[in-house]
């Protein structure tokens, strides 16, 4: 899986790598999911589409929404194809809920009782949010935190089932399709804003404004799940009059970087397992070398054909 946050260079690190291996990409983000939101996604050109398929790309229009349980059971399907013919697929994005549902898997979840169910939620909603937390931590050991509804789902889970969200979650990661080798691409903050800022000017240059034109154009609401993205979200607010077109780049890169932060908080302390930190200052094709090199140095000569055609590592 090759990680990081938004702007830091996946996309050409993965595509220096197709020189090295037969790949094919998976993307884990959850904004290029939306047709006809290519520059306001920054999706792969079609250029770079070209050099390898693509999987995860233009699923639902901009009015639809999409879940990280909707994404792990598709990316199934793709990862099984891949293999398939025999190609190996490379996870590539920034949305940790997403990478986190593929690689946890997917549980059948056990039956719990209706009429108890309604009571724990009537009880998990009155309580405050480090209450929440500490039931969550005692009944789950598992319990890596979150917001409310994820603890009040771990409490749910552990008390009608008898067994913590965590255990159910290791038997499906037991029956998964993933074994991930992780390469979280990091650069010093200061280069990071400078790309973000860049990207920000690029995609206003590129015709932002008039992509986003066009998908309202088609009857969505400026609210729309599509619509809701750093970056769209700018460009709505210029059409709908609440900015000037000449403030949109830098709202942009002044939300990028926030999302940027965050997402490197999530992936610092979220994987789990094999997690490689690689400097993405220098050229991808020289990360793609040494990311060849660390992987046959890992699995010795000769075994990435199989592990290509067989084990599921991505």
């Amino acid at each position: 899986m090759l990680v990081g946050p938004t702007a830091v260079g996946k996309t050409a690190v993965a595509l220096a790598l197709t020189a090295h291996w037969p790949l094919e990409v998976l993307s884990a983000d959850s904004r290029q999911v939306y047709r006809r939101l290519d520059i306001g996604t920054a999706k792969p050109t079609r250029k770079e589409r070209a050099r390898t398929p693509h999987h995860g790309l233009d699923l639902i229009d901009p009015g639809s929404r999409y879940s990280a349980g909707h994404f792990a059971r598709d990316a199934v399907g793709w990862l099984t194809d891949i293999r398939t013919r025999g190609k190996q697929p490379v996870v590539v994005g920034g949305t940790g809920l997403y990478i986190r549902a593929l690689v946890e898997g997917l549980f059948a979840e056990p039956s719990l009782d209706p009429a108890k169910r309604r009571s724990l939620d009537a009880w998990t909603a009155r309580l405050e949010p480090i209450e929440l937390l500490r039931w969550a931590s005692r009944l789950d050991p598992g319990f890596r935190g979150g917001g409310r509804q994820r603890a009040a789902r771990a409490i749910e889970v552990a008390l009608l089932s008898g067994y913590p969200l965590s255990y159910w979650q290791q038997a499906a990661r037991a029956r998964g399709s993933l074994d991930p080798w992780y390469i979280v691409l990091t650069v010093p903050r200061a280069v990071l804003h400078q790309r973000i800022a860049r990207r920000a000017e690029d995609m206003v240059r590129r015709g932002l404004i008039e992509e986003v034109a066009s998908v309202l154009a088609e009857g969505h609401a400026p609210n729309a799940p599509g619509l809701d993205g750093i970056g769209i979200r700018e460009a709505v607010e210029y059409l709908h009059g609440h900015r000037g077109r000449e403030t949109v780049a830098a709202a942009i890169t002044i939300g990028s970087r926030q999302l940027a932060k965050r997402q490197e908080t999530w992936f610092r302390h979220q994987l789990a397992g094999n997690v490689l930190m690689l400097d993405a200052t220098r050229p991808p094709e020289k990360l793609a070398r040494e990311i060849v090199a660390l992987w046959e140095s890992k699995l010795g000569a000769g075994s990435l054909e199989l592990e290509a055609r067989g084990s599921g590592r991505s």
